[in-house]
C-alpha cells in the first residue's frame, strides 16, 4: 500500500486555514494587509467556528460574507450552509477565492459565488436570495456596509458580524445608554440587536490595536409600525444625534423649520420637547417623524 493510500481522508477541520496557510497564502499572493483597506486576517480555526455556530448557520441556509479575505471563513461556512456568496473588493483576494475554495473544499466548490465589487455598490447577488450574513467587516465601514446590506437584501434573516469592540457596542446599545446613537437606532429600524460576545486579538493577523466583538441582528418578524418613510424616520435620527447634547425641541428646529415646529411635533408624537435623542426608541423616532410639521407656504 502507497503512502498516500495509507493516509486517512481529509477531514473538514482539515480544510479550514491556520496560522501558516494564511502567511503562506499572503506570501504567495504578495499580500500584506493595510489600514487602509481595513484588512486583519482571522488566523484561528476555532474562531471562526465559533463565529459559524454563534451565526447559528442551517444546512440550508444561503449566506452572504463581506469581505472574505483569505478565505478563513469562508470555508467554515462552506462546511455548515448550503451556499456561500462572497462580496470582496481587493483584486488580488477576489483573484485567489476561489482556487483556495476548490484546492481546500473541492466538493462544495459548485456551492460557492464570489462578487468582485464594493459592497456599498452591490444591488443583486447570484443564485439564490440569502438567508444570512456573516462577515468579518472592515472596521472602517462596517456600520454602513451593515445597514446598505439589510436594506437592499430583506430575505437576510440572521446576521451576525464581527467588528470592533466599540462598534459592537453602539450597534447593540439600548435607549439610555450612553453610547446609544445613529448605528444603534438604524439598525434596531431593521432587526433585533444584540451583543454575541467578544473576540481576543490574538487571532487575528495583524493583530489589530483594538478589541473585536460579535454582533447578533435577527430581523424583525414586522417592520416598525408607520406611516412615515425609513428616509423620513433616519431624517428625525441624523438631526436627533447631530447636536446630541441639546433637548429634541432645540436639536430637531432645523428639522422642523423652527423650534415651535419641533415641539409642535413632539407633542404630537407623545415626546418630551425636552427629551433628548439618546432616550428614544425607533418607535418613537417614526412617531415623530409622521408629525412632521408641513412646510409653511410663502406668502402670495
Amino acid at each position: 500500500m502507497s503512502t498516500a493510500e495509507q493516509q486517512p481522508p481529509a477531514t473538514p477541520s482539515d480544510a479550514l486555514l491556520g496560522p501558516a496557510d494564511i502567511r503562506e497564502l499572503a506570501e504567495v499572493l504578495g499580500v500584506r494587509p493595510t489600514k487602509q483597506k481595513g484588512q486583519n486576517f482571522v488566523i484561528d480555526a476555532n474562531t471562526v467556528r465559533r463565529i459559524v455556530r454563534t451565526a447559528e448557520v442551517r444546512p440550508d441556509d444561503v449566506v452572504v460574507e463581506v469581505g472574505p479575505g483569505l478565505g478563513s471563513l469562508t470555508l467554515a461556512l462552506l462546511e455548515a450552509a448550503d451556499r456561500v456568496v462572497a462580496v470582496e473588493i481587493d483584486d488580488i483576494l477576489a483573484a485567489a477565492l476561489p482556487a483556495t475554495i476548490e484546492a481546500r473544499m473541492p466538493l462544495k466548490k459548485d456551492r460557492f459565488a464570489l462578487v468582485h465589487s464594493d459592497a456599498m455598490l452591490v444591488t443583486e447577488l447570484p443564485g439564490p436570495a440569502p438567508t444570512a450574513l456573516v462577515a468579518n467587516l472592515p472596521y472602517n465601514v462596517a456600520v454602513p456596509v451593515l445597514l446598505t446590506m439589510l436594506d437592499r437584501f430583506p430575505t437576510i434573516e440572521r446576521t451576525l458580524v464581527m467588528v470592533q469592540a466599540e462598534v459592537a457596542d453602539r450597534l447593540a446599545a439600548r435607549p439610555g445608554n450612553k453610547v446609544y446613537g445613529v448605528p444603534s437606532v438604524k439598525a434596531n429600524w431593521y432587526a433585533d440587536v444584540k451583543r454575541a460576545g467578544s473576540i481576543g486579538r490574538n487571532v487575528f493577523w495583524p493583530a489589530p490595536n483594538v478589541d473585536s466583538g460579535l454582533v447578533s441582528l435577527v430581523r424583525r418578524a414586522e417592520p416598525v409600525k408607520t406611516t412615515a418613510t425609513k428616509a423620513e424616520v433616519f431624517a428625525v435620527v441624523d438631526a436627533a444625534f447631530a447636536q446630541r447634547r441639546k433637548g429634541l425641541r432645540a436639536a430637531l428646529a432645523g428639522w422642523a423649520g423652527s423650534a415651535a415646529g419641533a415641539e409642535a411635533a413632539l407633542v404630537a408624537a407623545g415626546v418630551p420637547p425636552l427629551a433628548r435623542g439618546e432616550s428614544l426608541t425607533v418607535e418613537e423616532f417614526a412617531a415623530i417623524a409622521e408629525h412632521k410639521p408641513a412646510a409653511e407656504r410663502p406668502a402670495l
